[in-house]
């Protein structure tokens, strides 16, 4: 890999962009504050340096080439990181006071992390913060490389090299049941009953732990599970119960989110699992992270134990 950037190849890739999106030199060149000649030459040397026929031009206008509309999404992708970059750079250079980047589960973007950034923006106004949608199973990976600084996910346990973890919420092991299902009339239901049951399981890939956990306390109470469909979330799995895919089993507290064809029967077993947890690399020394840490630790102690769960 070279190790200098090739800045007049940037400049033409955005050009094609330009054209590409106007499909038409004269517009795409207006946009770019350019004549129109230098960029029709920019692009042919664009296309001579990828070994690529990029457009298609007649009298109907300017059409990408099966090879330009191939590496288009890339094309953007790449100019909405060079964009997210300049940005990043204007904000610190007019004095922000620091960059946040932040992964979390769906729920966690609903429940947990908009606390925790609204009072790290309540002390630091010109923090600028990035937040994206992640698996549980990419956190680390990314806290490891620096690409996150925060992870909000589902994990329970120590993670180990140097990822610290905080838990976050945690709540009864409940399943979720088709309205018709005869187990539906129980108040609580016995994880021995669903012997015979379809399991609709968060996948294993997405939070290798939390599957681990809750096969592994499948199996402690005699129930060995019937796995048929591995989904996302635990919203997927609520939504393959309401379609007759088989049962599930999910935090309690998912009840206020099940559509009218689902109910959600605590076990009668009692076992609490952690729904979310914070994630961050004690290696990388971040001051908002230490902050966030710190305003999370004081916001648990202050609080009462209650049940939460997140999805």
């Amino acid at each position: 890999m070279s190790n200098t950037i090739d800045f007049r190849l940037i400049r033409q890739l955005w050009m094609f962009l330009a054209v590409a999106e106007e499909q038409h030199y004269g517009r795409a060149a207006k946009r770019l504050n350019m004549s129109q000649p230098p960029l029709t030459e920019q692009i042919k040397v664009l296309e001579q340096s990828l070994k690529l026929q990029l457009f298609h031009r007649s009298r109907q206008g300017t059409q990408l080439s099966p090879a330009g509309a191939a590496i288009l999404p890339a094309v953007r992708q790449f100019a909405g990181q060079v964009e997210q970059l300049e940005r990043v750079i204007r904000e610190v250079a007019a004095g922000q006071s620091g960059v946040l980047h932040v992964g979390a589960i769906t729920s966690a973007m609903l429940d947990t992390v908009p606390s925790v950034l609204e009072a790290l923006k309540r002390a630091h106004p010109h923090l600028t913060v990035f937040v994206r949608e992640i698996d549980s199973a990419e956190a680390v990976p990314a806290l490891e490389t620096g690409e996150l600084d925060l992870a909000f996910v589902r994990v329970d346990g120590e993670v180990g090299g140097g990822i610290a973890t905080m838990p976050l919420a945690e709540d009864r092991l409940a399943v979720a049941l088709p309205r018709d299902h005869p187990l539906a009339a129980q108040t609580k239901v016995r994880l021995q009953s669903l012997a015979n049951e379809q399991l609709v399981m968060s996948s294993r890939k997405v939070s290798p732990v939390y599957f681990d956990l809750l096969t592994s306390v499948c199996r402690a109470h005699g129930l060995t599970p019937r796995v048929t469909h591995e989904v996302r979330s635990v919203t997927s799995q609520i939504a393959y119960v309401g379609c007759g895919q088989g049962v599930a089993l999910v935090p309690a507290s998912i009840r206020k989110l099940a559509p009218e064809n689902v109910v959600v029967r605590p076990l009668k077993e009692k076992v609490m699992v952690v729904t979310a947890a914070l994630l961050w690399n004690t290696r990388r020394h971040h001051p908002m992270v230490d902050e966030a840490v710190s305003w999370l630790e004081n916001s648990r102690k202050k609080k009462a134990p209650r049940e939460t769960g997140l999805n």
